[in-house]
């Protein structure tokens, strides 16, 4: 049986960092599965000829993008990694996410009778 002779806390230390690494990772992969989404919808509609019809689904589109570059932002900051401008020219990241980001969605409230 093999020992670890390692202080707890250096344990302990390790551990979290692993997590906060994977965490980055599925965030990053979070991140680049929306904005993925998102440029597919733009590829098969034309921006400027998107029909109205269709605006409320990019907007949609745009916000969940948005909300996971919020989430992968501050799992960075949370490891120590504070410049975010790295993010955005990596993964390519459109002035409208990157504008919306953080901010949480507005619920439709039901209408009164």
């Amino acid at each position: 049986m093999s020992r670890d002779l390692r202080p707890p806390v250096d344990i302990l230390h390790y551990e979290i960092v692993q997590e906060q690494a994977s965490a980055l990772g599925r965030m990053g992969r979070a991140l680049e599965q929306t904005l993925t989404r998102l440029r597919e919808f733009d590829a098969a509609h034309a921006l400027s000829d998107t029909p109205a019809s269709l605006q409320p689904a990019r907007r949609k589109l745009v916000a969940e993008a948005g909300q996971a570059l919020w989430m992968f932002v501050v799992q960075r900051e949370a490891s120590g990694l504070r410049d975010s401008r790295h993010i955005m020219r990596t993964y390519n990241v459109p002035g409208e996410v990157q504008r919306c980001m953080g901010l949480v969605p507005v619920l439709s409230k039901p209408t009164s009778k």
